[in-house]
């Protein structure tokens, strides 16, 4: 009985010194990901954002994991992409976090604020002010990680034909200004 127990773990430790640099040297799977977007093409600085990103994961990663970023639209509307992120229809997204409000108001501190924080303020609040942690707390309620992936700096006010001011003067006036801004001039 010895004996055989001796031939049966020997030949399990000869295969096995045999079969393992060979494994290790076989080629890791390459990863493919899907991102959607809430950008069209056209707007360069958004999708073009989005793109940089997924270039230089497959640079660092030698074309091992490589990212395909989908404008608005081409797998889900613009504004559904935190839910197919949740969903796992897609793996990621590139987005802003305001569009998300009503799922939860702390989700527009992830991104500019309007008459807000500079880029630069909210970098330093994100990385050194524990903005970062408290943001990936509410995404995770979604079961999301998210991280920043670029900042277009502050929201801006609005160029205007006519100067502004007073409320009064906003009437009429059509404004694109999503998030807290957003609900704070459809307020008035």
């Amino acid at each position: 009985m010895k004996r055989r127990n001796l031939i049966t773990y020997t030949t399990v430790a000869a295969t096995s010194a045999v079969a393992l640099p060979a494994l290790s040297q076989t080629e890791p799977q390459q990863i493919k990901w899907r991102m959607t977007t809430s950008w069209p093409k056209s707007l360069d600085t958004l999708f073009g954002g989005a793109q940089t990103l997924c270039d230089r994961v497959a640079a660092m990663t030698n074309g091992k994991f490589t990212i395909t970023p989908y404008q608005a639209g081409e797998i889900v509307g613009g504004l559904e992409v935190l839910d197919a992120v949740q969903q796992g229809t897609v793996q990621c997204g590139h987005t802003s976090s305001y569009y998300y409000k009503g799922k939860n108001t702390a989700l527009v501190f992830a991104t500019s604020v309007p008459f807000g924080f500079t880029a630069q303020q909210q970098n330093a609040w994100l990385y050194y002010g524990g903005g970062l942690e408290a943001i990936q707390k509410v995404y995770a309620d979604f079961n999301i990680i998210n991280f920043p992936a670029g900042n277009t700096g502050t929201q801006m006010g609005g160029w205007f034909r006519q100067e502004i001011n007073s409320l009064a003067d906003l009437n009429g006036l059509k404004m694109r200004i999503p998030g807290l801004g957003g609900d704070v001039i459809s307020s008035r």
